[in-house]
This record gives structure tokens, C-alpha cells and sequence, in this order.
């Protein structure tokens, strides 16, 4: 059943990127991955779901990716470096950026998808750890809105037409990062216990975090 499912995603997700979400039916997808539309349906109701199901998984992939690289260097959660390396790895997803972007050319109206309290949930929890360990200054106005904001135009900008010279995305992250550190941490660099303890925080949050992705897809 998992291997039937993740061979009809991959099918959507070829589709989706190539002629986007509004033009590709449930038959296409049927078509594509070999199967019959009926077969579709035993996994999802709708094609809604179907690329619902799609950007869970992407997610899942990302979320294992930053577990893995958290556990090899636990100084991934500073904020700045996590904000960079967030930036590449998203760039390795069209998805999940057209999502992050709310690029509705691409996604339509699953910009939104079902799970995306649960999502906020685990940001407020990363958020608070981010705090009980330092690893963010606390006189910042408006702090959660105000990173969000400075972290979603590196994401955005590009698209703009600015006049200004696009930078790749290396350049974008560094710069990122850089303003990550500058605005939004303390100028002490945190001890490496104090790294390592949160990164076993930010880990379990992850992890519970990949569960109800994991069960809504394949379940």
C-alpha cells in the first residue's frame, strides 16, 4: 500500500510542477502512475487530498533531513544557521517554497493544507525552546512577527522585479543568516551544552512533528 501510494505522489508531483495544480486531474494522475482512477480513491477522496498528501510527505522529507544534520551538529539550532540552512533545503523543494510563498499559480488553494495548526504548534514550541535557552534576544518588538517577515522576503524577493541583480541561492542564504544573527540573537555565542540540550528539544519536537504527517498520508 505505501509503495502503490508514494508511486501515485511521485506521479502528482510531476505533474503538479509541470503544468501546476489547476490543470492536472485525477485521471492524469491515474494515467501517469499506471493505475486506475478508482485505485486513487482507495488512498484519498479528492484530488485536494492527493497533493495534500504530496506536500506532507515533502515535508516529512525535509523534517528527517534537519533531524539528521541536527544530530550530527547541534549548533544547527542558532537561529541564523538554522534559518540558512532552512533557505537551502527549501530551495531542493519547489513545494514546499510555493507553499512557504503561497505561490497559488503553482499550489492553488492548498497553499493552506489541513495539518497547518499542527505546524504552527511545533513553531511555537521550537520558539520557546529557542527562548528557555538563550538562543534569542527578547527585546525585539513584535519578535515572531518581525522574523517571519525578515525571513519570508528572502524567500519572495526574487520574484519581484526589483532592478536588483538575483543572487544564488548560497549568496541569498548567507545573507539571510548574517541578518538573522545581527537582529535576532544575543551577541554571547551559546555554550556547546547549551546547543547540544536544545538540539535534543528541537529533535523531539520534529519527530512528534513527522507522526500525523506520516499517518494522514499512507493511513
Amino acid at each position: 500500500m505505501v509503495e502503490r501510494a508514494d508511486r501515485i505522489l511521485d506521479a502528482a508531483e510531476e505533474l503538479i510542477l509541470r503544468h501546476g495544480y489547476r490543470k492536472v486531474t485525477v485521471e492524469d494522475i491515474a494515467a501517469r502512475a499506471g493505475v486506475g482512477k478508482g485505485t486513487i480513491y482507495l488512498h484519498w477522496r479528492t484530488k485536494d487530498e492527493v497533493f495534500e498528501a504530496l506536500l506532507l510527505r515533502e515535508s516529512i522529507e525535509l523534517v528527517e533531513e534537519f533531524i539528521e544534520m541536527m544530530r550530527r551538529d547541534p549548533s544547527l539550532v542558532r537561529p541564523h544557521r538554522f534559518a540558512r540552512e532552512s533557505l537551502i533545503a527549501m530551495s531542493r523543494k519547489p513545494l514546499l517554497k510555493a507553499m512557504f510563498t503561497t505561490d497559488l499559480d503553482l499550489l492553488g488553494r492548498l497553499a493552506e493544507h489541513r495539518l497547518r495548526s499542527h505546524d504552527l504548534l511545533a513553531a511555537e514550541r521550537v520558539h520557546e525552546v529557542s527562548d528557555r535557552f538563550g538562543l534569542l534576544r527578547t527585546d525585539v518588538p513584535h519578535r515572531s512577527y518581525t522574523m517571519t517577515a525578515a525571513q519570508t522576503g528572502f524567500y519572495v524577493f526574487d520574484g519581484l522585479e526589483s532592478g536588483e541583480t538575483e543572487l544564488d541561492v548560497e549568496a541569498r542564504a548567507e545573507a539571510l543568516a548574517f541578518t538573522v544573527r545581527q537582529a535576532f540573537e544575543p551577541a554571547a555565542e551559546p555554550p556547546d551544552e547549551v546547543l547540544a540540550a536544545a538540539a535534543e528539544e528541537y529533535i523531539s519536537i520534529f519527530q512528534e512533528l513527522i507522526l500525523p504527517y506520516r499517518k494522514w498520508i499512507y493511513d
